[in-house]
């Protein structure tokens, strides 16, 4: 457990925390005037290893040297030129901040850190991170690296849960849920949606599942994984018969066949490492999912009603009629997409780099 303190006078800026991934949707913007929740769990923080914010600088203005040794293989827009390594934490579990009144920047619902650091330390002004509660965006407080410090505290310091105790005890992600919109005239909104986090985890997951296809054609297995994966690939991808396979795979699971090429495999939520398999699969690319996905994903979950007598409370959401599943086909989260695809050394390949640049032209907008 840790509790981060201010580099300027040493208040304590938060509660005691525990350190987990980042989840894969953190940089995520999702749809327009949506009202996303927060990004952490409460008492957790992640570190993010690379910059985010401002200052900016254009592609063009970036030796190419420099964008491989940070670990960028083809061109973006522009990439962040702040300190790498912000820690990020809920919004709820940070402590002696105020709000600096001149860096709310111009976001339209919130705040989107678009000035800089918005939050200083009370105690002695120093600013020390900022603040992220704007329509589309994850909420979220990300402490600046060169302003405060971590400190161990006295607690409880439990060892990650084993691959076999997520298995069995690991909190599945459902594939759909109600996604709030900022109030109008009528009041608050919502409508039924695929989950912004199954659309990030979808975005990554594709830049690998295109590198390890080696740019022929690629099954996934059907249902819901199909329904994630399949029509992106196949538009992406060469038409013919598939030349590789890729199976979910991971603890609890039988082993895979020893000709499976590739695996989509669960990454811990704690550590960030991905499961890894043993004997003749052991050599197959591994294509990382969020753990509530692939749990979802290797033993989805129907929905099953219940029975109940007396009538149903004010303040619970009814679910008669059943929600209705959204009327369009899944597309993965060309943010994250993209995101993945440039930090992945394979993109220098041509077929991958067309693939790109398709992307930014947005000629592949009916898949993402």
């Amino acid at each position: 457990m840790f509790v981060f303190v201010c580099a300027g006078c040493g208040a304590e800026l938060t509660t005691a925390l525990s350190q987990v991934s980042l989840p894969v949707h953190a940089r995520q913007t999702y749809g327009n005037g949506v009202q996303l929740p927060v990004l952490m769990e409460a008492g957790t923080f992640a570190v993010d290893p690379d910059p985010w914010g401002g200052p900016w600088r254009m592609w063009d203005e970036i030796d190419p040297g420099e964008a491989e040794a940070r670990g960028i293989y083809a061109p973006v827009y522009a990439l962040s030129d702040s300190t790498p390594g912000a820690s990020v934490i809920a919004p709820g579990d940070i402590r002696g901040t105020r709000l600096i009144p001149e860096k709310s920047g111009g976001a339209c619902c919130g705040l989107d850190g678009a000035d800089g650091p918005n939050m200083a330390c009370e105690a002695c002004d120093l600013p020390v991170g900022t603040r992220v509660d704007d329509c589309s965006l994850w909420q979220a407080v990300r402490l600046s690296p060169d302003a405060v410090h971590r400190v161990p505290v006295d607690g409880i310091h439990a060892a990650p849960l084993s691959w076999a105790e997520l298995a069995e005890k690991g909190e599945k992600t459902p594939p759909f849920e109600p996604i709030a919109t900022w109030g109008g005239r009528l009041g608050s909104n919502h409508y039924w949606s695929w989950s912004p986090r199954w659309e990030a985890a979808a975005g990554h997951a594709l830049a690998h599942l295109l590198v390890a296809s080696q740019g022929q054609p690629v099954k996934v297995p059907g249902g819901l994984t199909a329904d994630v994966f399949q029509r992106a690939l196949d538009a992406l991808l060469p038409a013919g018969p598939p030349k590789r396979c890729a199976v979910l795979a991971g603890p609890g699971q039988p082993s895979p066949d020893a000709g499976v090429d590739i695996l989509l495999v669960p990454v811990h939520p704690r550590t960030g490492r991905t499961w890894t398999p043993a004997g003749p699969t052991a050599s197959a690319y591994l294509v990382p999912l969020p753990l509530g996905v692939w749990l979802w994903l290797v033993s989805p979950q129907p929905y099953v009603p219940i029975p109940a007598s007396g009538r149903i409370p004010q303040d619970v959401l009814r679910d008669d009629p059943l929600p209705l599943l959204p009327n369009y086909a899944f597309r993965a989260d060309r943010g994250t997409f993209q995101h993945a695809l440039v930090r992945l050394p394979a993109v220098r390949s041509p077929w991958l780099r067309t693939i790109l640049e398709n992307l930014t032209k947005g000629t592949s907008a009916d898949l993402f």
